[in-house]
């Protein structure tokens, strides 16, 4: 294993060996490269809002033509793929492709260790991606959510917060309310100052 994680690979390449491995990769520049979960895991407060995610979205979009998937689901980009923690799919990809056909929404659950990464190197790459539409960074701190839409050839960002607050999906037929993204999430509040 050691070998193939130093010899550059095509995307072919890579999704044949990805096959056989036991955890998950993504490809950067022909070289696969072990994602931080697969390295580290999810925290229970990540799971719980991917989780709630896909619930919510999977009710809203049945019967549609977009659909959630898990992080098992590449998303190829301008450097190999990645591997967004929630993908909206809207093509119809070979049911043994291990990459999304059309990725109309990415989301990317923010973590403390991931969160920088995430938000600069992962959000320019999907941005260059042509199918995606909106890319959504979710908080796991607090109940805020930057959300970046194509506008044409660039791209406007918003941000929500507040369990009151909603997600409007025009680009899928949905609405993603944060008091669902945030069901049963305990967020610690600051301690008062003496």
């Amino acid at each position: 294993m050691a070998e193939a994680l130093q010899k550059k690979m095509t995307l072919e390449q890579f999704f044949d060996w990805q096959a056989k491995q036991d955890r998950n990769y993504e490809l950067v520049d022909g070289v696969p490269v072990m994602t931080v979960k697969a390295m580290t895991g999810a925290s229970d407060q990540h799971d719980r809002i991917t989780v709630n995610t896909i619930g919510n979205l999977f009710q809203q979009l049945r019967g549609k033509p977009c659909r959630p998937k898990t992080s098992d689901t590449s998303v190829l980009t301008v450097r190999g793929t990645r591997r967004p923690d929630i993908t909206i799919e809207c093509g119809s990809p070979n049911p043994r492709d291990m990459a999304a056909d059309e990725p109309r929404v990415v989301i990317e659950v923010l973590s403390p260790s991931t969160m920088r990464f995430d938000r600069f190197q992962k959000l320019a790459e999907y941005q260059q991606h042509e199918a995606i539409r909106v890319i959504l960074l979710v908080d796991s701190e607090a109940p805020q959510v930057t959300i970046w839409r194509r506008k044409g050839e660039s791209w406007a960002t918003e941000e929500l917060e507040g369990l009151d607050a909603i997600i409007r999906l025009p680009e899928i037929e949905a609405d993603l309310p944060l008091s669902e993204l945030y069901r049963d999430v305990k967020f610690e509040t600051a301690k008062p100052t003496v």
